[in-house]
């Protein structure tokens, strides 16, 4: 097949200009595109698996007639993702005469770079917070917010976050975003991308634009790797040195990247960026704004989707018990029609599922909020944030003056896929939500399930961890504080 597959040539924008390049192989990661073709060595290499930071750049697109900036991390980025898009790297934000970035010049001040390995990520990362926030004053938690996917090894955070806030105050530095925008406009024109596309019936990198697009594609190349945003993926090619002859990018379906709000239901395209599905999902339930900023570093919520993590079906993907709690329903297409399911319904097994092989995952759709719910999500981590589960638990309850009227569990990092807790959800339903009816559930709950051992966590240790998060839901719903580190705020500094 890679004997007769090409790749369309690359187009994107950087430092003003329109970059082409050609012959790219469809799994050529960003970083390796930037330090190994580009010799754009600024960009760092840590991890190799996004969970660093060392590798952040910062994107741009243009969404309803303004340019969206977000940090993404290039290490699991493909590099035929970003083509119609702007990039920037630590190297293309001083001006040119060598006036520093206000992000940078204020790294320099505040003393923020110690060995300097991890500087040029957390650069990019003030650089997008920065074009974010247009000058406004950042607080502490904000920057806390904006930096969680950037790792330093030598604890020099508290100089950063000083940073964060410092170069608000050094003279503005203003990105020319119109100009920008007429760039990323003239690569969208169908003109000149059917000009590039010339002579290449078929490509070893197929990012449709279309729904329809999408469903010919994957009819067309049943074997070929669908891809959504890559942050798992992008592991199998940087750690397990897979090669795939053909690639399905669906983040540029029109279609898919919609979240539709009905009055009943949200339906999240698949495409949604992690980010902007949770927001959907806070806007609703403003409960589980400390959930899903734990969900991943903001460079991974940036690039991921709502839909490849669900597909993906790592039984510790953190999204699935919070949708399987939720009630969530899917919707897999292909040209053949559609059909609609319970979310856990999807899954049959370790990282398999029902779909066919011309399927597409393309919606997943979430109840809306009623009256008389009371929903928390949980993940226990070593990391409070940036970090995969070893635990995650989300419970949805319907209260009626006291009584249970329905109960709704999901589970991860418990079995080979997310799960629900059937036997939990009985012994909670129609009972009175009281303390001896939560430590009942708690042990039902602990039983339900035959964790394993692994690096993350011992199986005893899970059971223990379910059965004290039900007892913390409990808690909560009483109104008890301080029961969670969420809540949690340092009100002074030993001395």
């Amino acid at each position: 097949m890679t004997d007769t597959l090409h790749t369309h040539p690359l187009r994107f924008v950087r430092r003003g200009q329109t970059v082409t390049l050609h012959n790219i192989p469809p799994t050529r990661t960003l970083l390796d595109l930037l330090r190994e073709d580009l010799h754009c060595t600024g960009t760092k290499e840590g991890c190799g698996e996004g969970d660093c930071g060392a590798c952040t750049v910062v994107l741009g697109e243009e969404r309803d007639g303004t340019l969206r900036l977000g940090a993404v991390n290039s290490c699991i980025r493909l590099a035929h993702s970003i083509d119609g898009m702007a990039l920037w790297t630590v190297e293309d934000i001083a001006q040119p005469d060598g006036t520093l970035h206000p992000a940078q010049e204020a790294m320099v001040a505040c003393h923020g770079s110690q060995c300097g390995f991890c500087t040029p990520g957390f650069v990019m990362s003030l650089f997008a917070l920065y074009q974010d926030t247009q000058g406004q004053p950042i607080a502490r938690e904000q920057a806390q917010a904006a930096l969680s996917g950037n790792l330093c090894r030598c604890t020099g955070y508290r100089p950063i976050l000083e940073a964060a806030s410092a170069m608000q105050n050094l003279p503005r530095h203003s990105l020319d975003e119109s100009t920008v925008r007429a760039q990323l406009r003239a690569l969208a024109d169908p003109k000149i991308k059917a000009a590039a596309r010339k002579d290449k019936a078929s490509s070893a990198y197929l990012a449709p634009r279309t729904l329809a697009e999408l469903l010919r594609a994957r009819a067309q190349h049943p074997r070929a790797q669908l891809v959504a945003g890559c942050t798992d993926v992008g592991l199998w090619i940087t750690k397990m040195h897979m090669q795939f002859a053909q690639v399905i990018d669906t983040t540029q379906v029109a279609e898919l990247r919609r979240i539709e709000h009905y009055p009943h239901h949200l339906a999240i395209g698949a495409a949604a960026s992690l980010t902007d599905a949770f927001a959907a999902l806070v806007a609703d339930r403003p409960q589980l704004a400390s959930f899903a900023h734990r969900f991943a570093g903001l460079p991974v919520r940036n690039s991921g989707t709502l839909g490849g993590n669900v597909a993906n079906g790592s039984p510790i993907g953190d999204s699935m018990p919070l949708l399987i709690a939720l009630g969530a329903n899917v919707v897999l297409m292909s040209e053949r029609g559609h059909r609609e399911m319970p979310l856990e319904d999807l899954y049959t097994g370790y990282r398999k599922n029902v779909m066919a092989p011309d399927d597409v995952l393309a919606w997943i759709k979430v109840p809306k909020a009623v009256p008389h719910e009371f929903s928390r999500a949980y993940k226990i981590s070593k990391r409070f944030e940036d970090d995969i589960s070893a635990v995650c638990l989300a419970i949805h309850l319907t209260l009626d003056e006291g009584h249970i009227a329905a109960a709704s569990i999901g589970v991860g990092g418990v079995a080979a896929t997310p799960v629900r807790a059937v036997k939990t959800q009985a012994a909670l339903q129609g009972q009175r939500w009281t303390q001896d009816t939560a430590h009942t559930a708690a042990q039902v709950l602990q039983a339900e399930f035959q964790p394993i051992s692994d690096l993350r966590a011992s199986a005893l240790y899970r059971k223990q961890v379910l059965g004290n998060l039900l007892q913390r839901l409990w808690l909560e719903s009483q109104g008890t504080a301080n029961v969670n580190l969420e809540n949690f705020a340092a009100t002074g500094v030993a001395a």
